[in-house]
């Protein structure tokens, strides 16, 4: 398998927001996540990595196609809904570099990509220098979810793994439209923190 990884930051990510608009929708319609994506909210959402140097993409290029992308910015750039939970804890998003999603098309899976996507955001937050911890949130779907594949592995132990510390004491909701769903319905998501 011959890609490439270029990583990107602030507004040098731009050229690649409709690639990373069409990618998220189409890899996020899986579960966990089920999300019904909308193109002018992702590229709205995109955006706001571009507003900080601080701020990187990690790119999965086969030839001049993006296959893949790792998101982060530090916590203090990003959605009150991230924020809040840190915050109450007593956490300062000053100190947070916060691990937005990764995305790989299914084909590019299995090959070391996803240890890619968290060394490259982990190094860039060691070179940034002023972070004390790296922190994500995922999604949480019951055991029994009705469109839960019966093949279904979480990610959990890759995470575990890669250092990172589930915390339920740190919960946040997010909206977003299911795919059998009329309207958007909060979804509760827990962080997932990691000494930098």
């Amino acid at each position: 398998m011959a890609v490439t990884i270029k990583t990107v930051s602030g507004p040098s990510i731009k050229p690649y927001i409709a690639e990373l608009a069409r990618l998220r929708i189409k890899i996020f319609r899986s579960f966990p996540y089920l999300y019904d994506g909308d193109m002018a909210y992702e590229k709205k959402y995109l955006a706001t990595y571009l507003r900080s140097d601080e701020s990187v993409m990690v790119l999965v290029m086969d030839d001049n196609k993006v296959v893949g992308a790792s998101s982060a910015m530090p916590l203090n750039l990003a959605a009150d809904e991230f924020k809040q939970p840190l915050i109450q804890a007593g956490i300062d998003p000053e100190q947070v570099f916060h691990l937005g999603e990764s995305v790989l098309e299914e084909s590019y899976r299995g090959h070391g990509l996803g240890h890619v996507f968290f060394d490259e955001r982990e190094r860039y937050a060691h070179e940034i220098g002023r972070f004390s911890m790296a922190a994500f949130c995922a999604v949480q779907r019951p055991d029994d979810h009705p469109r839960k594949p019966s093949d279904y592995i979480p990610l959990d132990a890759f995470w575990t793994g890669r250092g990172y510390t589930p915390r339920p004491d740190l919960m946040t909701r997010f909206s977003w439209k299911d795919l059998d769903e009329n309207q958007e319905s909060e979804k509760p998501m827990m962080f997932w923190v990691k000494g930098l």
